[in-house]
């Protein structure tokens, strides 16, 4: 007879988490030979998922204080994808009204240089024909000449052909010289008569341009009627007035004569300068050939004052905006971080009879620690979410309502939500040291 098979050994039924590995060190396995050998411990049943529940229960037990700890991560990422938001927008806006005045205009002057008594002598010339030549190169829209005409000492410039020795005496508007594609140039309105032409120039007609500022001063309100001017007791006839000159505000205040008139009557040695207006990008191109096409033997004497094909005063507007509004942004994130840590540490000195019982019931510090870490990690990031899609929704409706084009970066959005979480990590560490810290029995004995 064959012998009975050896009864198989029972199954052990598997711990629970609470005090398993206190069982497990105390409780050693009997073998198959009757001795005693040491049972490996089972793998810990308190999971990830187990975890979550834990701490989003709490979460959720409380929804008045959940609300009050949320609306602070909310209020801080909020305004941090706001601003960064707005900032982007208007420096957006910045640099379009940038590029539509001062990269689309260049500036060409004589080349200066400083003598051995410190004075500045120009070491070249611009023809009287500039604006021609210059309009010829690729990228050039129109250019006109400006000079300013320098009056002897004691001229006037009045409204009256008769002086009145008893008026106070006050200075003269300036006197401006420029060509016929001046308006076009400046991109100015004429709001009453005309602009003189190349006929008046070339002529030397005495005619004038006052801006509206100049007018006002000289008491000119119309121009259909023909007033004249005196400048230095030479009478010019009032034509146009000129208002809202993009590039030049000066103008403003300024007569404005022919340039064949200023050569004549005041004699206007040489153009002073010559200006330009250019498309978008043709600066550093037009900076290369001006020179040449206005001395082409002496490119150097020449001066050319062109934007960059990219602005780096818009880049540097861009830069200095972000920064304030960033440093605002994370004034009032702080404020939030530091809300999340208040109720995470109130949140542990109410609940310090829990957590003793459950070290009691041998829950590890760990996993003490972890559940507070994650209860804080998840209001940060659900005030994150929310603040995040608030700021953007701001950014978008004060766009709207402005009539600008909302900018709004996708990492500044979704960064928000994640510094949201990071907050939380951050804001929850010491209050779950604190609570990973707790011993049973002192848990037990305060309750």
């Amino acid at each position: 007879m064959s012998a009975p098979a050896p009864e198989a050994p029972k199954r052990r039924r598997p711990w629970a988490w609470i005090g398993r590995r206190r069982r497990d060190r105390e409780a050693p396995a009997e073998g198959f030979a009757g001795g005693l050998v040491e049972e490996v411990p089972r793998a810990d049943r308190f999971t990830f998922q187990d975890l979550v529940v834990e701490a989003t229960n709490d979460i959720g037990s409380r929804p008045g204080r959940l609300v009050m700890t949320v609306l602070g991560t909310v209020l801080g990422i909020g305004s941090l994808v706001a601003t960064v938001g707005f900032a982007q927008t208007a420096a957006g806006q910045i640099a379009n009204q940038f590029q539509a005045a001062a990269s689309t205009q260049v500036v060409i002057s004589p080349a200066e240089a400083r003598t051995g008594g410190g004075r500045t002598v120009a070491t070249g010339a611009l023809p009287w024909d500039a604006p021609a030549r210059v309009e010829r190169l690729a990228g050039v829209e129109r250019a006109a000449l400006v000079s300013d005409v320098v009056l002897a000492e004691g001229a006037t410039v009045t409204a009256v052909p008769v002086n009145d020795p008893s008026a106070p005496a006050a200075a003269p508007p300036p006197v401006v010289a420029a060509s016929e594609g001046l308006v076009d140039v400046v991109e100015a309105r004429i709001i009453a008569g005309r602009f003189f032409d190349a006929g008046h120039d070339a002529r030397g007609d005495r005619v004038a341009v006052l801006g509206v500022r100049a007018a006002e001063r000289l008491a000119v309100q119309r121009v259909d009627r023909q007033p004249s001017i005196f400048i230095d007791g030479v009478a010019y006839a009032v034509i146009g007035t000129l208002d809202s000159p993009v590039t030049r505000a000066d103008l403003l205040d300024s007569i404005i004569i022919p340039t064949g008139s200023a050569r004549a009557d005041f004699g206007l040695p040489a153009p002073a300068s010559a200006q330009a207006r250019i498309v978008v990008g043709a600066g550093p191109q037009v900076a290369q050939q001006a020179g040449l096409a206005l001395a082409p033997g002496s490119p150097e004497t020449i001066d050319v004052r062109a934007p960059a094909g990219r602005s780096e005063l818009s880049d540097s507007v861009r830069a200095d905006v972000n920064l304030v509004f960033i440093a605002l942004g994370l004034v009032a994130l702080l404020a939030g971080g530091v809300g999340i840590a208040n109720v995470t540490l109130m949140s542990v000195m109410e609940r310090v009879g829990e957590i003793g019982l459950r070290r009691a019931l041998g829950a590890t510090r760990r996993q003490i620690s972890a559940q507070f870490v994650l209860e804080s990690v998840v209001i940060g990031l659900l005030g994150g979410l929310i603040g995040a899609s608030l700021g953007v929704l701001a950014v978008v409706a004060v766009a709207v309502v402005q009539q600008w084009v909302p900018v709004v970066d996708p990492l500044a959005a979704v960064g928000g939500a994640l510094l949201g979480a990071l907050v939380g990590l951050v804001s929850g560490w010491y209050p779950a040291r604190r609570a990973a810290r707790i011993e049973p029995v002192t848990a037990l004995r305060g309750s």
